[in-house]
């Protein structure tokens, strides 16, 4: 069906999105990785209130890139195997949190550990070290965008996915073969994100990913909601757009259609065709990169919002890990 906002379904299939991607992106990304894996996370796993007769609850905490601490709910089956089980990273909606312990329990009942970060610097109990030069405004893409590229903030949450889950994956009861990622939204992004920077992921879901093609969203005057901290930026910084081309390439740093070459998961996406706070053209420009095994879940006249059926059909597919 054609859009009436976007570009049409048919030519969705083969956009390749607009945002420049670094030159460096390749080696950037390599080099956050390699920072990343030089910091000692210190884990601690604290006993949580939340318990049920089936699943622990656990609050998790490790040191991330740049020193923070970074907090995750954690909830483990209680019934014991003689084989480590799967797991599940879940990610939150931007500036939210974990969420609740109940919505979780779901996957432990089917034997599997669910981790759940709360993103650093947002609504949650993560911490946000700071140290940057430049604006944070309204939101945390532009955090760093006025200073070295190593400096954005959402660098560091990327690299605390990826950090995640290498700690999973080597707990004793974690099969670090069968371990999945999801989220919608910010959450969405980093499902596919975590996924890009540890091959081990096997499955990914991502539901309308955020963080994608940012000077598209510019381009067809969606810088609001989500994307307002784009506007407000160049209005306070550059409001003639004197460096626009130098602020996008930047955030094609962080732009996930640039990392999804990376994934080598098993990939299901949901996106909603009247999306106006994350452009469906948005989203297939990270979709239309990703090389590996991949299918769509189209909602043609939902935006972002729940989508019925769409967590049932999710938790199907991930009884395959």
């Amino acid at each position: 069906m054609p859009l009436t906002f976007d570009i049409p379904l048919e030519e969705l299939y083969s956009y390749e999105g607009r945002n420049p991607r670094p030159a460096d992106h390749g080696s950037y990304w390599d080099d956050a990785l390699a920072e990343m894996r030089t910091v000692e996370p210190d884990v601690v796993l604290e006993s949580a209130d939340f318990q049920t007769t089936f699943a622990d609850g656990y609050h998790l905490w490790f040191t991330g890139v740049r020193g923070a601490r970074i907090h995750v709910q954690i909830l483990k089956p209680r019934t014991p195997s003689d084989k480590p089980h799967p797991a599940i990273l879940m990610f939150h909606g931007y500036t939210g949190n974990a969420g609740s312990w109940l919505d979780k329990l779901g996957y432990v009942a089917q034997g599997f550990t669910v981790a759940a970060m709360d993103c650093r610097g947002q609504g949650g109990l993560s911490e946000d070290t700071g140290g940057v030069k430049g604006p944070t405004i309204n939101g945390h893409i532009i955090r760093g965008l006025s200073d070295d590229p190593q400096n954005m903030l959402m660098r560091h949450i990327f690299l605390d996915t990826a950090q995640l889950a290498r700690i999973v994956m080597a707990m004793p009861d974690v099969d670090e073969n069968r371990v999945g990622t999801l989220g919608a939204s910010q959450g969405g992004a980093l499902a596919l994100v975590c996924a890009a920077l540890e091959p081990r992921i096997q499955l990914t879901a991502p539901v309308y990913p955020f963080l994608c093609d940012y000077q598209r969203v510019w381009e067809i005057d969606l810088t609001e909601n989500a994307y307002g901290e784009l506007r407000d930026y160049f209005r306070h910084h550059d409001p003639r757009h004197e460096r626009q081309a130098e602020i996008f390439t930047q955030l094609g740093y962080i732009d996930v259609q640039h990392l999804a070459p990376r994934i080598q998961a098993r990939v299901m996406m949901a996106v909603g065709l009247m999306d106006k706070i994350c452009p469906p053209s948005t989203q297939f420009a990270a979709y239309n990169k990703i090389t590996s095994s991949k299918s769509l879940v189209l909602y043609p006249d939902f935006g972002h919002e729940d989508l019925p059926g769409l967590n049932d059909s999710i938790f199907q597919w991930m009884q395959m890990l």
